[in-house]
C-alpha cells in the first residue's frame, strides 16, 4: 500500500523541534515562521508541554464521553476567563473542520432554519458543511453543494442586508481574519453592522477563529480589536499546540439538548492535558503581548519593502503580498536561507509563526528577506 497522494509536498523532513528551531534528517536547521498553519502555537516541544503530556499518558490516555473527566471543565473554565467569554459553554471536538461543523448545526437547531450566509474567498474546512461554506469549487465534490449556502463579499453590508432579507438564514459565518485566501480583515464597521443585522433578522453570528484565534493577533479572538461580540465561536490550530482539537463556543442563549452533538475523540484526556498546558504557558510567558510586540516590528520592518505590494494582517497573522517579480521568494527563504513560511497562492507569503517568536528570530528573517531581495 502507499499514500493516497493529495499533498504536494516538499523534499524535506523534520524530525526535530525546539521553540521556532526545526532539523530534518539530515541535520540541517531552519527556523519555522509558519507553525504547521498556524498550529504551532507555544513552540516545538516546550518542556511544560511536553512534561504534562507525558504524565497524563502514563496515568490514562483515553476514555470515553460516557464518563466524568474533570480535565474538560478545567479547560472550560480556564478557557472562558482567558478568552472574556465565561458565560458561554464549550463542545469539544477534533478539528477546525468539525468545530465548523457543529457551530453551523447548533446554529439550525436552535433558529430552526436552513441557510447560512458566508463570504467570499472563505476557508472553513473540508467536511461537508464546512466546504460548502468554503468559497473554492475546486475542493467540493457533487456530495457538497447545497443551495443552503450562499456568499457575499466581505465588507459589503448591503449585500448583506439584501440577503438575511429574503430569510429563512440560521446563521452568518465569518473568518476573524480570512487566511487561506491570504490574509484579508472584515472592518470594524462590517462586524458591528453584522451583529445589528444578525439581530435583526434572528440569525446569530459564527466568529471562525480557527486560525486567528489563541492569541494570534494580539487580542485572543481577532474579532475582539473591534469589541463585537459572536453567538458562537470556533477554534482548533493553536488550540493544542499539535495535538488535535477543536473547539466551540456557544451563547448561554442557546440550551443544550442530550445528543444534539456527539464526538468519540473530541475532548480526550491528552487532548485536555495539552490544551491545558498551551493556556498556561500563554498566559505564564506573556504571548499574546510578545504577538502584538512582533506584530508591530514586522509591520514597520516591511512597510516600505520594495518587494512588498501590501502588508496585510494583525500580530503574527501576516500576509506579504508580493510585487509580481518577487513572486518566486517563498522557495529562496526556504532553500537559500532556511525559513519555513506559508503561502495564499503564488503571489502572497504567510507568516504564522509561534507566539514565542523572539525579537532576534524575527530580526534573522527580515535580514534574510533583505538580503534575497537587494
Amino acid at each position: 500500500m502507499k499514500l493516497f497522494e493529495v499533498y504536494q509536498l516538499w523534499d524535506i523532513e523534520p524530525v526535530k523541534g525546539s521553540d521556532t528551531t526545526l532539523w530534518d534528517k539530515d541535520g540541517e536547521v531552519y527556523t519555522d515562521l509558519y507553525g504547521g498553519h498556524a498550529v504551532i502555537s507555544v513552540g516545538h516541544c516546550h518542556p511544560h508541554y511536553v512534561k504534562k503530556l507525558s504524565e497524563q499518558l502514563s496515568n490514562l490516555g483515553f476514555y470515553s464521553n460516557a464518563v466524568q473527566n474533570h480535565l474538560q471543565k478545567d479547560l472550560a473554565a480556564r478557557l472562558g476567563r482567558i478568552c472574556g467569554y465565561d458565560d458561554y459553554a464549550l463542545f469539544l471536538c477534533n478539528s477546525g473542520a468539525e468545530a465548523n461543523e457543529n457551530a453551523l448545526k447548533v446554529a439550525s437547531f436552535h433558529t430552526g432554519k436552513p441557510k447560512v450566509l458566508a463570504f467570499r474567498k472563505a476557508f472553513h474546512g473540508r467536511t461537508s458543511g464546512a466546504v460548502a461554506a468554503t468559497d473554492n469549487p475546486k475542493i467540493q465534490a457533487p456530495f457538497n453543494e447545497t443551495a443552503n449556502i450562499v456568499f457575499v463579499p466581505l465588507n459589503d453590508l448591503e449585500a448583506v442586508d439584501n440577503e438575511l432579507a429574503k430569510g429563512g438564514f440560521a446563521a452568518v459565518i465569518i473568518e476573524g481574519i480570512q487566511g487561506v485566501a491570504g490574509i484579508y480583515e472584515p472592518t470594524g464597521d462590517f462586524l458591528n453592522g453584522l451583529r445589528t443585522l444578525c439581530d435583526k433578522y434572528g440569525c446569530l453570528l459564527i466568529l471562525d477563529e480557527i486560525q486567528s484565534g489563541y492569541g494570534r493577533t494580539g487580542k485572543f479572538f481577532a474579532h475582539q480589536h473591534h469589541g463585537v461580540r459572536a453567538d458562537i465561536i470556533t477554534m482548533a490550530k493553536g488550540m493544542a499546540n499539535g495535538f488535535p482539537i477543536g473547539g466551540v463556543l456557544i451563547s448561554p442563549a442557546i440550551k443544550p439538548v442530550h445528543g444534539m452533538l456527539g464526538t468519540t475523540f473530541g475532548g480526550n484526556h491528552l487532548a485536555c492535558t495539552a490544551a491545558l498546558a498551551v493556556l498556561d504557558i500563554i498566559e505564564n510567558e506573556n504571548l499574546i503581548e510578545n504577538a502584538a510586540k512582533i506584530g508591530e516590528f514586522f509591520e514597520q520592518a516591511f512597510k516600505d519593502d520594495k518587494a512588498v505590494k501590501e502588508y496585510r494582517g494583525k500580530g503574527l497573522m501576516i500576509g506579504l503580498e508580493l510585487k509580481e517579480e518577487y513572486v518566486g521568494l517563498r522557495n529562496k527563504l526556504l532553500f537559500e536561507k532556511h525559513f519555513f513560511t506559508g503561502a495564499a497562492g503564488a503571489g502572497v507569503i504567510r507568516l504564522l509563526p509561534s507566539l514565542t517568536i523572539s525579537q532576534e528570530t524575527a530580526e534573522s528573517f527580515v535580514k534574510a528577506w533583505k538580503e534575497l531581495t537587494v
